[in-house]
């Protein structure tokens, strides 16, 4: 015989009421949904303060100019032109080369005593030996054909690279009727352009030599060669002229390429980040080409890939600094809309 207490009543089988638990999962998502929007709203805020940081906010305006004005597309073609333009330099090489062993018969035997040694394959030496009376006799022809090619695809490049740094420069993206000229006097601008840029070149190499050549005669001449704690300060030296000629460089690039006159202020600064990031360049090259030429098939094809690399990271340094030069903002600018900060 069951007792009364074993009779369980039906609101005693139901552990949980329904509701009360559909109402606590309800509150419990709003809770997570609200921490969630919370934490979203924290990050958004946190990243919208980040970017209003003057810095920050000209490097975003600096890339965004960079893309929508085909910076990427601008620098592969700048570094095609490059590349070409490489050829004629060679053919112009090759002429002078035929200039010094044409008269230097003693130095052309040495050299073809030295293939005989070296090449253990006859038709391979008979080949180089070939080339080389080739480039000895025909040293006028060569020379005049590849300056003459030289200055025309140098003209274009220059030409190139000015509408390059000037499609960043510009305050709109579509050429103004003042950016139209007469094809003579385009390629006459030009040629006084690849003028100027080659002088820049001569004077920033000779300032890196020179100053390299001095600080080494300097130290041997104190004896300063075995003080181990003296090599970094001479390297940062180094480094330091390196910058300063890089910068001459982009000076003039900056300067003179653009149609209008950058503002002074961000000419300046946007040169001194070329300057470094050009450096940068020069170093990672400088360790990266060695290892890359090790391997069989680096010998073979590194040495162009490594300058066409050279090429392409130059432009698209080129063409973004020209970008973040165009995009200062500073207080004191009354073209600017508001006078906003940089």
């Amino acid at each position: 015989m069951m007792q009364e207490n074993d009779v369980k009543r039906p609101d005693q089988e139901l552990e949980h009421d329904p509701i009360q638990t559909t109402e606590t999962d309800a509150r419990e998502a709003s809770e997570k949904s609200g921490k969630a929007h919370k934490t979203l709203k924290t990050v958004t805020t946190t990243a919208q303060k980040f970017q209003r940081q003057p810095v920050i906010a000209h490097l975003l305006r600096a890339a965004e100019r960079f893309n929508d004005r085909l910076g990427n597309q601008f620098g592969a073609a700048i570094t095609y032109f490059s590349f070409l333009s490489m050829i004629p330099i060679l053919m112009v090489s090759f002429a002078a080369a035929g200039f010094i062993l044409a008269s230097h018969p003693t130095l052309l035997q040495d050299i073809f005593e030295k293939i005989l040694q070296n090449v253990s394959d006859p038709t391979l030496a008979a080949t180089l030996k070939s080339t080389i009376n080739t480039a000895v006799q025909q040293r006028t022809t060569v020379g005049l054909v590849g300056l003459g090619i030289a200055l025309y695809s140098g003209i274009n490049w220059m030409g190139n690279l000015r509408e390059a740094i000037r499609a960043q420069s510009r305050d709109v993206w579509e050429r103004t009727p003042q950016d139209q000229e007469k094809i003579w006097i385009k390629y006459l601008r030009d040629f006084i352009s690849l003028i100027g840029l080659l002088i820049a070149l001569i004077v920033t190499l000779s300032i890196t030599s020179i100053a390299g050549s001095a600080q080494q005669m300097i130290i041997s001449a104190l004896y300063l060669d075995s003080i181990e704690w003296l090599k970094p300060a001479w390297r940062l030296i180094g480094l330091a002229i390196s910058i300063f000629a890089n910068y001459l460089l982009f000076f003039w690039i900056f300067w003179r390429l653009p149609r209008h006159r950058p503002r002074k202020k961000a000419l300046i600064r946007g040169t001194f980040i070329a300057a470094i990031g050009f450096e940068v360049i020069k170093i990672i090259m400088t360790w990266t080409l060695p290892a890359l030429v090790k391997s069989p098939s680096g010998a073979a094809f590194g040495s162009v890939l490594g300058l066409m690399a050279f090429f392409y990271f130059f432009a698209r340094l080129t063409l973004f600094c020209a970008a973040w030069i165009a995009t200062a903002q500073y207080k004191d600018d009354p073209r600017m809309p508001g006078k906003t900060h940089r």
